[in-house]
């Protein structure tokens, strides 16, 4: 018997009609105010109408299920199942318990854990194979290849300022906030983060550089700042000249990268006078798919 692999991602709406449902089910069940729905279709439309992560998403797993094979022929079946659209995670993971599986692998496509994020994913897949064993992958960041990849990205970005202004370009890494309450419970999230981004920096070389939080949910409760809008703003201020902007939380594009950065944060910089340049995602980069491959296989061992 195969060891199952279970990936695992937000997901993302497929069409412009699938937005409302998509986003009924992120509310659990609430469906949305038409102002909330139509600030979500505004942003869905200004890339295009709908997200390119349901594709990407789609090229990472079968980047992954080649890895494994080339890696370990035979040994592994890699099946996806989405967060909040189908093909749900629940779904996946009957597919396994219903077919015998004994030992399903979860793996979530984001390199750093939370108790509101990575966590769920997991609770909700063990809850549904039942009986069937599930080896938790957490934040795998730190895993051999990854840092040095996106390291690689930043260096690649910063090769686009022009010389005479590197003095005064800062690295940004960023990710998606959560509420605060998570702080209470002593989630290492923010930790992660401001770790991940100081070994990224080491090892691109890079001395200035800084966190920023961005995504943050439309809720009144508090989220986890500074916000990556008002840190652009404070950097101008401080008479930083352009900023390499590295949404290190992130492993595709999508609407947090493709909207949140590409335009709103760069319609923040335009407006300030700052060269803003963004890293290009890992996507599905054979690279990155043989590291998250060796990520499984590590696991399994």
């Amino acid at each position: 018997m195969k060891t199952g692999v279970l990936v695992m991602a937000y997901g993302t709406p497929t069409t412009p009609q699938d937005v409302e449902a998509y986003y009924t089910r992120i509310r659990h069940g609430r469906a949305p105010t038409p102002e909330l729905l139509a600030d979500l279709t505004r942003r869905y439309d200004a890339i295009g109408g709908t997200s390119p992560l349901a594709q990407r998403t789609a090229d990472q797993v079968a980047g992954i299920a080649r890895a494994l094979e080339d890696l370990a022929p035979n040994r592994f079946d890699v099946r996806f199942g989405s967060k909040y659209e189908p093909p749900m995670l629940e779904a996946t993971a009957t597919s396994f318990r219903d077919e015998g599986y004994t030992t399903v692998i979860g793996l979530v496509l984001a390199p750093h854990s939370s108790s509101m994020s990575t966590v769920q994913y997991m609770e909700r897949a063990r809850e549904t194979l039942g009986d069937v064993t599930l080896i938790e992958i957490g934040a795998w960041w730190e895993f051999p290849g990854f840092l040095e990849l996106v390291a690689r990205r930043v260096n690649e970005a910063l090769s686009t300022v022009p010389e005479e202004r590197r003095d005064t370009t800062e690295v940004l890494f960023s990710a998606h906030s959560l509420p605060e309450k998570i702080l209470a419970a002593g989630d290492t999230y923010p930790r992660q983060l401001a770790d991940s981004a100081e070994r990224a920096a080491r090892i691109a070389g890079v001395e200035q550089w800084d966190v920023a939080w961005q995504s943050a949910g439309r809720t009144a409760d508090p989220w986890i700042g500074p916000d990556i809008l008002q840190v652009l703003r404070d950097k101008r201020a401080g008479g930083v000249t352009d900023i390499v902007s590295c949404p290190i939380g992130f492993v595709a594009d999508h609407l947090e990268v493709l909207f949140d950065i590409d335009i709103e944060a760069q319609g923040v910089a335009r407006e300030i006078g700052l060269n803003l340049v963004r890293t290009e995602s890992l996507n599905a980069d054979p690279e990155f798919v043989e590291i998250l491959a060796r990520v499984v296989l590590e696991a399994a061992r």
